[in-house]
């Protein structure tokens, strides 16, 4: 079992600090401090990555505490709760406190959790980039050898064929795509729900450019406030903003030569969207503060599960920055289009996951993947990756069984049929997905076969397994 990353939170509010609790104790470690007394206890004994604390305390204020903390406990990254009116303080905490962002009250559960996300994957940047810098001691030679072993298994690791997909995926027109526009240097727009994969198909056409051996960053720009997101691509001179105390450069620029993906473009600000398009247009960005342009030389490849077309007539979404991203459009068809890919990846993540949970199970029972292939996956690939790893963790028996699987695919199969099997409760329910699909498109097979995931001689062979008949109405309709 996985250790949960630790976060602090301090607050002298009860309420506030159970509610705060409540957000983040499923995917962190909370823990929860009255005072600043029971704060300092808990930095003393435990490893904290990402430090709450409110501003307004009896005693002593959220400013000055995480000042201490910054003097004593440099690493974690500290936020300061506040009201908006809390102007000065919020200045005096990035001065003194070295506070890395502020978040007003009241507080939205989904955008904090999103940031202390974020703010955690960022201590383990900082982490790593302090270890790397450790390590520079080696010689040149060494890390040239482990940089190009790196670079290698990237490659390895995101090129087209670590995609999973059957033979006949609805997947493969996507594929085939990313083939053909990987060599050319022009913006590509990636377009699916979430949870499709599309910061892997961003992966796969970096390592598929002659790109490849330059850097790769990714943003997702729904994550941060406007000011932090252009702060963090396009980067600050010193003095540019109250605690801009050194020079910044911003993600654009270090990934000069190689790819940048943005991911959740439909949800910048029209400010950010002016900035970037100067970017796509004359490959120059100009870093906050800074009166001079900066060129750069850079493939951006951007993602949505947006509507964009509908935005930019909404008026939401400049038509000029849309036409210069979406050069190429590539979409990603939901997992519940591609129940043979369900199938295939649930396979190969079991059997993955099992060897790390140091379990035996050597599949699934043919109930059990009928429900899993009947299964509408609104959280897509990753939603099916947690019903994996929860089958794991449950299951008894050497294969997983229907009841292993959560409450919401059991609930697939209703009432059971009188003297029939599980299993013909399954069949029963394919059957009618087929029959849905045909009163949806008529007697148009090519539609009827998408709308299910299946190929054509697939949806012939469900056909002839169910007995159910489709109209002959000439190839226009085939």
């Amino acid at each position: 079992m996985s250790v949960l990353d630790r976060i602090l939170i301090v607050d002298d509010e009860v309420r506030a600090l159970e509610a705060m609790s409540r957000t983040l104790d499923t995917d962190f470690e909370v823990l929860a401090a009255r005072n600043t007394e029971e704060a300092f206890r808990f930095l003393e004994e435990y490893r904290i990555k990402v430090i709450l604390c409110d501003n307004r305390m009896p005693g002593t204020s959220g400013v000055a505490f995480l000042a201490e903390v910054r003097r004593r406990w440099p690493s974690p990254i500290r936020l300061l709760i506040s009201a908006y009116s809390d102007v000065d303080d919020i200045i005096e905490g990035v001065n003194n406190g070295g506070i890395y962002q502020f978040i007003a009250k009241p507080w939205h559960p989904s955008n904090l959790l999103l940031i202390i996300k974020n703010l955690v994957k960022l201590y383990d940047l900082q982490a790593e980039n302090a270890l790397l810098a450790s390590e520079t001691r080696a010689t040149t030679e060494q890390v040239e050898h482990s940089n190009r072993q790196t670079k290698k298994k990237l490659a390895q690791r995101f090129q087209l064929d670590s995609i999973f997909r059957c033979q006949n995926s609805p997947l493969n027109h996507a594929c085939e795509q990313l083939t053909q526009v990987a060599p050319f240097d022009v913006s590509v727009l990636i377009t699916g729900e979430s949870g499709t994969g599309k910061e892997m198909f961003a992966r796969a056409l970096h390592y598929g450019s002659h790109r490849a051996e330059r850097p790769f960053v990714a943003e997702n720009c729904a994550a941060l406030s406007d000011e932090f997101l252009i702060s963090e691509l396009f980067g600050h001179v010193k003095g540019a903003f109250t605690g801009a105390v050194s020079e910044h450069i911003g993600l654009l620029e270090q990934a000069d030569g190689g790819t940048v993906f943005l991911d959740e473009i439909g949800d910048v600000t029209p400010s950010f969207q002016v900035k970037l398009l100067r970017v796509l247009q004359e490959g120059e960005l100009r870093p906050l503060g800074s009166n001079k342009s900066r060129q750069v030389n850079i493939r951006i490849v951007a993602a949505t599960n947006r509507n964009l077309e509908e935005e930019v007539r909404a008026g939401r979404f400049r038509a000029d920055l849309y036409y210069r991203l979406a050069t190429v459009n590539i979409n990603l068809a939901p997992l519940r289009q591609r129940p043979d890919d369900i199938e295939l990846i649930a396979n190969y993540l079991l059997n993955s996951l099992a060897i790390s949970f140091g379990k035996k199970i050597s599949g699934f029972s043919k109930e059990a993947m009928g429900l899993m292939r009947a299964f509408s996956w609104p959280g897509n690939v990753r939603e099916l990756q947690n019903e994996v790893k929860r089958c794991l963790v449950l299951a008894q028996g050497k294969k997983i069984e229907a009841q292993d699987l959560s409450p919401k695919l059991r609930g697939l199969v209703q009432a059971p049929l009188r003297g029939g099997s599980l299993a013909q409760q399954v069949g029963e329910l394919e059957r009618n997905l087929i029959e849905e699909a045909i009163r949806k498109h008529g007697n148009h097979k090519s539609k009827i076969a998408t709308e299910l995931g299946l190929s054509r001689v697939g949806l012939r062979n469900k056909l002839l397994r169910y007995q159910i008949e489709i109209a002959d109405q000439g190839s226009s309709l085939d």
